[in-house]
């Protein structure tokens, strides 16, 4: 079976989130099952530098070209990196630019956001359609807004008989412009319809996307029956809930060759789930990068950006009660200055018990996960997560709000799980900063007690949590919607 990936990140070439850890790890855990994934990306320029770094970066060999894709010459070049099948989009007067993948270096989005990605996905379209010479897919597969496009342009084009599925990382972004863009996305006039990419009188991305699809998912069951209430939804549940029937929740996984506390050389000291105290040298590492006091109490680490969906603002309110709870915090993240700053004042308040690093740093971050006691997350919604699935992994126990996939992965550390000796997490309710501060309570209490807590830890390294039965899922429904296309 061959599928055709379209997303605008990839782990470990372009990364913002957990997107990108996904469509990375997706290939090589359906590889094993038989699926044979190509990913179609645009040519970033870490993308780009990756690419011609091994010498295989050579005009002629584009396996498709176009002289006006979005305004200027575009190509195609099929490549293996980090163990990917790749299509890689290079259009310089797209992608070749500074700052991220979507703005600026001051953050602000590109102006021409909906032009590069329509462009990612024409190219997308185009493969679909044959455009690559001895290259079919059996199966288009879109990931989020960036290159939900790829589908209404193959509804509307050579490709509309092949099968095709949208996935939903994150529905707060949708990709919506205003009307006027439509004449310039190479069209017809059809498409601009409630059927079609219209979209409250302007053109959706992630609209059309989820209109043409064949399939929809999202990367958890609990997050694909929430986006069907008004509350989790986003101006799209009428729709969600019109496509009901072909609507999947499907959970993450990681990639447990990259999180694996047992062989993870970011970590000062690996461990195993027999060996915990091991993890004490990454412990003492925290403690001296964050300006922790050395003691017994619980360290709480935050890995997160600091927004307002993370819940991060929640957080902020209920600091000083946590620090009387007497657990620590360790804060890593950036993102809202308002809160940067809320939370670098608890930290001066609270020398010794708070520290802030203001930033993202893979390395430490594993170094956290491989250190605390705890990780919090506090996210009002969360279509999966994947921080908890490293806190799992790495014996730091999930400390998180019930939504999403957050509830689907985590066991409630009450009385009666406890005593089953199946509890791997403490869940509180979300949007709910008293909540949040009992759950913390919870943490500490269980703390107390090496044995009750190191049972925890354990469970949850046991839990499977890599790719293997969520990539099975995948393979299910790809087969579903082959057979639809045989019917």
């Amino acid at each position: 079976m061959q599928v055709l990936s379209v997303t605008p990140e990839i782990f470990p070439l372009i990364k913002t989130g957990g997107l990108a850890d996904v469509t990375g790890a997706l290939p090589i855990a359906l590889a094993a099952k038989g699926v044979t994934m190509r990913t179609l990306i645009p040519g970033f320029p870490t993308v780009m530098g990756a690419f011609k770094n091994m010498g295989a970066f050579k005009k002629k060999k584009a396996v498709y070209q176009n002289p006006s894709l979005q305004g200027g010459k575009a190509s195609v070049h099929a490549v293996q990196i980090a163990g990917l099948d790749l299509f890689v989009l290079d259009a310089p007067h797209l992608f070749d630019r500074p700052g991220g993948p979507y703005g600026n270096a001051s953050g602000a989005d590109w102006p021409d956001n909906w032009r590069r990605f329509a462009a990612l996905s024409q190219a997308g379209a185009d493969i679909a359609g044959g455009a690559i010479s001895g290259y079919l897919p059996d199966i288009v597969h879109a990931h989020d807004w960036q290159s939900a496009m790829t589908l209404a342009y193959m509804r509307y084009g050579e490709a509309v008989g092949t099968p095709s599925m949208m996935t939903v990382h994150n529905l707060a972004f949708q990709g919506q412009f205003g009307a006027g863009i439509f004449g310039e996305l190479g069209l017809p006039a059809a498409a601009m319809a409630l059927d079609g990419v219209e979209y409250y009188g302007g053109v959706g991305f992630l609209k059309a996307g989820l209109q043409a699809a064949w399939a929809i998912t999202t990367v958890s069951p609990t997050y694909a029956q929430e986006i069907r209430s008004p509350e989790f939804g986003m101006g799209l549940d009428g729709l969600i809930n019109m496509r009901s029937s072909d609507l999947h929740g499907i959970v993450n996984g990681i990639d447990t060759a990259i999180w694996d506390p047992a062989t993870d050389k970011h970590l000062v000291s690996t461990y195993t789930v027999e060996t915990l105290k091991g993890r004490a040298p990454n412990r003492a590492a925290v403690e001296d990068r964050f300006g922790l006091d050395r003691d017994d109490s619980p360290i709480v680490c935050v890995i997160s950006r600091l927004t307002w969906q993370k819940g991060m603002d929640i957080l902020a309110t209920v600091v000083d009660g946590i620090v009387a709870t007497g657990a620590r915090l360790a804060i890593l993240g950036s993102g809202d200055a308002g809160l940067e700053g809320a939370l670098l004042a608890a930290a001066a308040r609270h020398r010794g018990r708070i520290g802030v690093v203001v930033g993202y740093d893979e390395g430490l971050s594993h170094i956290m996960q491989g250190g605390c006691d705890a990780i919090v997350i506090p996210s009002r919604f969360e279509p999966c997560g994947l921080t908890q699935l490293y806190g799992l992994r790495y014996g730091c126990v999930p400390v998180v709000a019930r939504t999403g996939g957050l509830a689907d992965t985590i066991i409630d550390a009450n009385e009666a799980a406890i005593a089953a000796g199946v509890a791997t997490g403490f869940q509180f309710t979300p949007n709910n900063g008293g909540a949040l501060l009992h759950a913390i309570r919870r943490l500490t209490d269980a703390h107390a007690s090496p044995a009750t807590f190191e049972t925890i830890q354990r469970q949850g390294m046991k839990t499977d949590v890599s790719w293997d039965r969520s990539a099975e899922k995948y393979v299910e429904l790809y087969r579903l919607l082959l057979s639809k296309r045989v019917a």
